[in-house]
């Protein structure tokens, strides 16, 4: 039981960011994953220490598609409902950035391209998202990550791509002088003076 209880010390803070980034929610993402602790617990415990990565990601893969199909049900049931997310809890996903030894100007840039990069893996689809989060976070393999998504190999592949390609593009956007969407129309008008 210790090493069922080192394991979920040691994965659920990675499992929280990812139910987070998925959620937009604090309370749901908490939620999701103490559901999956506690079904890989009640059902699973048994199973070696190898096996409990992919049975643990499986299950919170599942929370969070179960998470998703509740809110679509629920926003067509209250589709006169506005959304009514936290302000506080929108913005406690992009500011948690470690503390680090910079001076304040590279300190504040990284904070920036931190907020930036969490910016741009929370508005990825939600599967290019879970792919993204399990090869690259979790260091999971395709295998891997097909078992616990559910989907064949190439799939894996093609939503990893997709994310890595689509969180190139924001990442080349945050480096380009203007660092906004207007900037062509930006150098266009600068050309025609």
């Amino acid at each position: 039981m210790r090493e069922l209880d080192a394991f979920l010390k040691g994965t659920e803070k990675r499992a929280f960011r990812m139910a987070q980034l998925a959620t937009h929610n604090d309370a749901d993402a908490m939620d999701i994953v103490q559901e999956a602790m506690i079904k890989l617990v009640t059902h699973y415990s048994e199973k070696t220490v190898e096996e409990w990565r992919p049975l643990f990601f499986k299950i919170l893969e599942n929370r969070i598609l179960d998470w998703h199909r509740k809110q679509s049900v629920m926003k067509k049931i209250f589709f006169w409902r506005k959304d009514t997310a936290d302000e506080a809890n929108q913005n406690s996903i992009s500011s948690e950035v470690e503390d680090r030894q910079f001076d304040p100007q590279s300190q504040l840039i990284s904070e920036q391209i931190g907020k930036h990069l969490l910016a741009c893996i929370e508005a990825l689809p939600l599967k290019q998202q879970q792919c993204f989060l399990l090869r690259s976070w979790e260091g999971l393999s395709i295998k891997e990550t097909s078992k616990i998504m559910g989907i064949n190999e190439n799939s894996v592949k093609t939503h990893y791509s997709r994310a890595m390609q689509k969180l190139k593009q924001h990442h080349e956007k945050l480096e380009t002088p203007c660092g906004a969407k207007n900037c062509k129309t930006e150098k266009r008008q600068h050309h025609e003076d």
